[in-house]
């Protein structure tokens, strides 16, 4: 559908070095949101294409949603509602934030706004980043390590970029160091988790449960057995779809593509070597 096009306005499409080869006009990418993950950005920058994103806009909503999910799944909302909605009137056991470790793995802008709601549940916030922040200290994330984040948290949120590195972070390992008690909350990307493993733990029980936004392969397949778990809030990777920031966000989309073709750097350029090499 592409080769006559200039530029692409991008949600999570894969734009692999097989597809960016095959588009001779593409001069633009402007990503709808922060993840460039889905780009190849080296063959976007080896072919002259200027990939930008949205950084900024995204950081409330997104934070709002992974507090929903930790309170969703451990209050048991959903089930709740499909209770009383079947005629059921029962009571059922459920699990306090209020009070309990959050632990954030990654702690950047994201990461510091689930923070300071946590504040407001008197939460103790820890914190796992391989480049630590003063200002996430300063308003009460202490840093530690992922082990100890993993074993100490009651709510464990996945903030951080999808790399080679961190792909599968939160595999059998990782879970295995969880309480039985906590519950994992993924707004971030599905290949940060095994999603078999996580599967297997919620089953038997050695998490108490997750609520998830975002998984490996989107939308899932409708055998996906987590999908069949009482323990498992799920989410249609929908973050960042606040109104006001879908405003906000188409905004910065078209002025990224402006400045895409003003011949100079865009503000929000992911790969600016792409200059030097025009030059």
């Amino acid at each position: 559908l592409l080769p006559d096009f200039d530029a692409i306005v991008a949600g999570n499409d894969p734009l692999t070095v097989r597809v960016l080869e095959q588009l001779p006009r593409l001069r633009a990418i402007a990503r709808w949101g922060i993840g460039v993950d889905a780009v190849d950005l080296e063959a976007a920058t080896r072919l002259g294409i200027v990939v930008t994103n949205t950084p900024g806009l995204i950081v409330d909503t997104v934070a709002d949603l992974a507090f929903a999910l930790m309170l969703a799944v451990a209050r048991r909302i959903v089930e709740a509602d499909r209770w009383v909605r079947t005629g059921q009137w029962q009571e059922f056991q459920t699990t306090l934030v209020w009070g309990k470790t959050l632990g954030l793995v990654g702690v950047g802008a994201i990461g510091m706004a689930v923070a300071r709601r946590a504040r407001g549940f008197n939460m103790t916030v820890l914190g796992y980043d391989l480049q630590p922040r003063t200002e996430a200290e300063e308003i009460g994330v202490r840093y530690v390590s992922l082990e100890e984040l993993l074993r100490e948290s009651d709510f464990v949120s996945l903030h951080a970029p999808l790399t080679p590195q961190t792909r599968q972070m939160i595999d059998a390992r990782a879970l295995a160091l969880m309480k039985p008690t906590a519950f994992l909350i993924n707004t971030a990307r599905g290949g940060l988790v095994d999603q078999h493993a996580l599967y297997e733990a919620l089953r038997d029980g050695r998490i108490a449960g997750a609520g998830l936004d975002v998984f490996a392969k989107e939308p899932p397949d409708p055998d996906d057995p987590l999908l069949k778990l009482p323990n498992c809030v799920l989410t249609p990777h929908c973050g960042n779809n606040a109104r006001e920031t879908i405003e906000q966000v188409n905004l910065r989309v078209a002025e990224n593509l402006i400045e895409s073709f003003s011949g100079a750097c865009p503000t929000f350029c992911v790969n600016p070597e792409v200059f030097s090499r025009r030059s």
